[in-house]
């Protein structure tokens, strides 16, 4: 399963609002577009896990740190890649940023448009991410020569 938070700026009635047009039936977490499960979530456990830098960074684009969010999690079994991006979409469309797995970066709905790279990688770029990784795992790019 592959994360992003959205932290749209609209209250949470709106965003219920939306999520429920765009998954009728549905209720909390909301499966969008058959492989998105979208979910309100806060409090205290919300950074928990997060690294100082990433809250910072959050802080830094939101003006405030955000007291809630979108959680939204991706099944491992599709790309998701475009329900990823149309949904962010809809979240971001007054404004806001998305962070996902694969980067600290907030993300704003013009750099997801826009394909701006930030540290290498584009928004949701589980694919480099994953080069990346399994690259350096192997050693891949270092130097290794004997002395």
């Amino acid at each position: 399963m592959r994360t992003v938070f959205v932290f749209p700026d609209m209250t949470q009635a709106a965003v219920v609002e939306l999520l429920d047009r765009m998954s009728p039936g549905q209720d909390a977490p909301w499966l969008v577009d058959g492989c998105l499960y979208a979910e309100l979530t806060g409090g205290d456990e919300l950074y928990s896990d997060w690294e100082p830098e990433a809250v910072r960074d959050l802080t830094r684009a939101c003006g405030r740190l955000p007291y809630w969010a979108v959680q939204v999690d991706v099944s491992g079994r599709v790309d998701g890649t475009a329900e990823v991006r149309r949904l962010i979409s809809a979240l971001l469309v007054d404004g806001g940023v998305a962070i996902d797995d694969y980067s600290d970066h907030p993300w704003t709905a013009a750099d997801i448009a826009d394909e701006v790279v930030a540290d290498g990688l584009r928004f949701f770029d589980f694919r480099a991410h994953h080069e990346r990784t399994r690259s350096a795992r192997a050693g891949i790019g270092t130097d290794h020569q004997a002395g």
